[in-house]
């Protein structure tokens, strides 16, 4: 990728925390974001636990609508940052799940993994799918031209409207943000990875009762693994205040916890884990042709090799609810909070977050242990109205009462 275009850069956690290094804390951020970011599991499990080629051989491939000429430099040696574009799919593997959608795949997930220039800081933000975007001009799926721009629908469209090079375009014009990388994952990848991990505990404060999701438990911790899993991630009725909002900062929750046990050195030190995350993830995956090779994947490894849980941030792309006319049921950007998130990002320059801000789909965890090095630095503007939390907060998952 050109200067220009990888000059994107640092946004860093909400507070300042002891430096604790972790072990291997390149093999758990390439897996930290569980539901979305799974793909980039290849980047490290797929290397040290089977035959690369091979495995990434078989990953189904896309173009990127913008892509570089020539391979891609080395990540781990070059200078400014770079950005992978993850979507979910909701593709169904059921035949009442592909009723209830009418056929039409949507992105249930769509996030953008923004690493900083200098390597040390990343930054997830989710786009909520209700959220309600202008949709460029997209090239059809079979070649034969490109469809006509749309003036504002929910980004979830884009997928089937124009596959993953559609969302591409769309999260580029919205953000301002070059993807340099992307990757999709299918609900059944979310499914066998959670598997594979051995589950994620997971904290609710209070009941929840998703019959869409078919998410049921009390209040309480537990372990979830595959459907259950998958299920909570997708509960949105009775979190929080019941919107994508609430939902996508209950899945904040999951994702934090997933980093933790990424992290472990039951997870790291178990060949045979390893091996089976990376088969989970490279039959369920799809990504960019310049992403599908094994010296970018390594090199991104390489890259990420010195993040800390602290200054892995996961945040919200700012919105409301509650607004008429073609928001109704769906999320308004808040252009404002958002310009400033994406100009910190563009400048690279470090942001924190309002300790005060609250979550609708989440809370501080009661019995979580203070850290007690955590200290404000004046030096850092804080982004009031930007919901979000580091890899290295324990929240628990808000129900609605």
């Amino acid at each position: 990728m050109d200067d220009e275009r990888s000059k994107t850069a640092a946004p860093v956690a909400i507070a300042r925390h002891g430096r604790q290094k972790t072990p291997g804390s390149a093999w758990f951020v390439l897996k930290l974001l569980g539901v979305g970011l799974t793909v980039i599991a290849v980047s490290a499990t797929s290397i040290a636990a089977i035959d690369t080629a091979a495995a990434l051989n078989r990953v189904p491939t896309f173009d990127l609508p913008n892509a570089s000429d020539g391979p891609p430099p080395d990540i781990g040696a070059m200078a400014g940052g770079f950005n992978i574009l993850i979507v979910g799919s909701d593709r169904g593997e059921t035949e009442q799940e592909i009723k209830d959608r009418r056929g039409a795949e949507l992105n249930d997930v769509t996030m953008i993994l923004h690493v900083s220039g200098d390597h040390t800081r990343a930054v997830a933000v989710s786009i909520p799918r209700d959220l309600v975007v202008p949709i460029p001009s997209c090239p059809k799926k079979d070649g034969s031209g490109n469809h006509a721009a749309m003036a504002g629908q929910p980004i979830n469209v884009t997928l089937s409207y124009g596959g993953v090079p559609c969302t591409i375009l769309t999260v580029e014009a919205l953000t301002g943000l070059h993807i340099d990388f992307a990757g999709l994952i299918t609900f059944q990848g979310v499914i066998q990875m959670s598997n594979a991990l051995g589950g994620v505990p997971v904290c609710i404060a209070q009941d929840i009762n998703d019959p869409a999701s078919g998410f049921n438990r009390p209040a309480g911790t537990y372990v979830l693994s595959g459907s259950e899993a998958l299920a909570f991630l997708r509960a949105r009725k009775h979190v929080g205040d019941g919107s994508d909002l609430a939902r996508i900062s209950s899945q904040q929750v999951f994702l934090s916890s997933m980093v933790r046990t990424l992290k472990s050195e039951d997870t790291l030190n178990d060949p045979v884990k390893l091996y089976s995350i990376a088969q989970a993830a490279v039959a369920n995956m799809e990504l960019s042709s310049n992403f599908r090779n094994t010296d970018t994947l390594f090199s991104i490894a390489r890259a990420l090799s010195t993040l800390e849980l602290d200054q892995v941030m996961f945040v919200q792309y700012p919105g409301s609810t509650n607004n008429p006319g073609i928001y109704l049921n769906k999320v308004k950007p808040d252009a404002a909070v958002a310009g400033q998130l994406f100009s910190k990002i563009l400048a690279d320059e470090p942001f924190a977050l309002a300790p005060s801000q609250p979550a609708l789909g989440s809370v501080i965890d009661p019995n979580a242990t203070p850290d007690p090095t955590v200290t404000a630095d004046p030096s850092i503007e804080v982004i009031a109205g930007l919901p979000g939390q580091t890899a290295a907060a324990q929240t628990c998952s808000k129900g609605s009462k």
